[in-house]
């Protein structure tokens, strides 16, 4: 099943994809589900970031040349800069390069604390689409990933949640950029897998309905200039499109 949050007369709205329309519900986290007997044309719809989180985190995959003790280590991503599809991304100039990262993004359904692998997939809502988008030289000089990674628009989400999809360990991932793939890989090729990334930041930190882990970028990091498209395809989910300015 497809959950978008779409833009109506009334505010925002979630809905579900039916049939070339989408069938607003009341709550994407209820069970079940509850339709306001409202519905938008596709056609017709402006699709807003998926979920509004209160939280966002990133998660960096620690390889064996890292001095950090841990395998792997998250960190929060202010959701300000979290925007929808279609939106446009403002480069932060002068400030070394700018790269689009495709990753595939967990939106919790639950709360959700001290997860094991055996009960963390129970507590997620879906999947969809992020581009972390990073201003890759300040890591140099900001360990904590806050001034690389907080321009406006830095974390496009969407284009919807996909609450189906088949295997979250063997999502196909791609990176466009105007037109031409320039990046190929997936979660398969990730060091932690998405189900150790939830167990690990429950660990720490209690999530809740809405909340978003971006599992990580796994080669699909590319640099990117004003005047650019990218587009973030992940299998079974669909594509995220953005502009840089």
């Amino acid at each position: 099943m497809r959950i978008a949050r779409i833009s109506t007369e009334a505010g925002p709205r979630h809905a579900v994809d039916r049939a070339g329309t989408w069938a607003h519900i009341v709550d994407p986290f209820e069970e079940p589900l509850r339709y306001t007997g409202g519905s938008t044309p596709h056609g017709e719809a402006e699709l807003l970031p998926p979920v509004a989180p209160a939280v966002v985190l990133g998660i960096g995959h620690n390889l064996t040349l890292n001095d950090h003790p841990l395998p792997l280590q998250a960190w929060h991503k202010s959701v300000h800069t979290v925007a929808g599809p279609g939106a446009e991304i403002v480069a932060a100039r002068n400030r070394g390069t700018v790269n689009a990262e495709g990753e595939l993004a967990v939106v919790m359904g639950k709360t959700a604390a001290g997860l094991t692998a055996e009960n963390a997939l129970e507590h997620v809502l879906g999947y969809t689409c992020v581009n972390d988008v990073t201003n890759v030289d300040q890591g140099a000089v900001d360990e904590r990933n806050f001034q690389g990674k907080s321009g406006v628009n830095y974390t496009p989400l969407g284009p919807w949640i996909e609450t189906a999809l088949p295997d979250p360990e063997q999502a196909g991932i791609e990176v466009h950029v105007n037109g031409q793939a320039t990046a190929q890989s997936g979660t398969f090729n990730l060091p932690s897998t998405v189900v150790d990334c939830l167990v690990y930041v429950t660990s720490w930190l209690t999530l809740e309905p809405g909340d978003v882990v971006m599992t990580g970028a796994p080669g699909t990091a590319v640099p990117v200039a004003p005047g650019d498209r990218v587009d973030i395809v992940v299998e079974g989910i669909g594509t995220l499109s953005s502009t840089v300015s």
